[in-house]
């Protein structure tokens, strides 16, 4: 009988499943705690990317004004809690992430050849793992949440004048942390293999499709790269986040560039 971890392997098979863990407990622990301080999330004309788009809240960025009078005031109010779930659901759906996730904490395998601590295998055809088929619903989603955070980097190169009120056109370091994550959210998003399927993978012959061909050509080069994509977007919209908040918080100074 075979004891979780047995393998034949004599490489460190473990060490990529553990830093994966490693690096998705990090961020799932401080997305948590930042979604939940309702606070210090927008500056000047920056708006943390965990917030946007602000459906209710308290800066100017808020679509429809501050929290409503209806909400419960036993719940605590934070506008990231209304918004997180869909770019969270495109995420945790999303087929790199369900592999590495699988590995690195259900250990489902941790690693090829290397058994794992159960005998039984259910698939994704029962609960929970059924719902994971929502994944293409989600990449709708995600693709309003891009357009959004593009509009977040494009209103970010507009400044207001405290001494006359005005606005002009500038940039500041800001603008290009968010301008940079939109970028990478993008290319994470567009690469995704749902989204291939979407813009063309769906059609018995593309060729006859020249626009779709050429959409989908370029969906495909992204998803060569979409575990990079992956992880460079999750570091980048957390980073994007600390830099918005530790300018508000007035820990950090945004760099006027011009």
């Amino acid at each position: 009988m075979n004891h979780f971890g047995q393998t034949a392997r004599k490489d460190l098979w473990w060490v990529r499943p553990l830093l994966v863990f490693i690096g998705l407990f990090s961020f799932i622990v401080y997305a948590t705690w930042a979604a939940f301080q309702g606070e210090h999330y927008a500056v000047g004309p920056y708006i943390s990317p965990f917030y946007s788009p602000e459906i209710f809240g308290n800066s100017p960025h808020s679509w429809f004004g501050p929290k409503p009078s209806w909400w419960p005031t036993v719940l605590g109010f934070s506008p990231a809690l209304l918004i997180l779930w869909a770019p969270g659901g495109m995420r945790f759906t999303c087929y790199y992430y369900r592999g590495a996730y699988y590995k690195s904490f259900w250990a489902d395998p941790p690693a090829c050849a290397v058994s794992e601590p159960r005998k039984t295998y259910r698939g994704e055809n029962s609960l929970p793992l059924i719902l994971q088929n929502a994944h293409r619903y989600f990449l709708y989603l995600a693709i309003l949440f891009v357009i959004v955070l593009f509009y977040d980097a494009w209103k970010a190169l507009w400044f207001t004048d405290p001494t006359t009120g005005q606005e002009h056109f500038g940039m500041g370091v800001g603008t290009i942390v968010l301008t940079l994550n939109a970028t990478l959210l993008g290319g994470y998003t567009f690469g995704c293999h749902s989204f291939r399927h979407l813009v063309g993978g769906f059609k018995d012959q593309l060729s006859k499709s020249p626009v779709q061909r050429k959409v989908y050509t370029c969906a495909s080069c992204l998803n060569k790269r979409h575990m990079n994509w992956a992880w460079c977007s999750l570091f980048g919209v957390a980073f994007a986040d600390i830099y918005v908040r530790l300018c508000s918080m007035g820990i950090w100074t945004d760099w006027r560039i011009f």
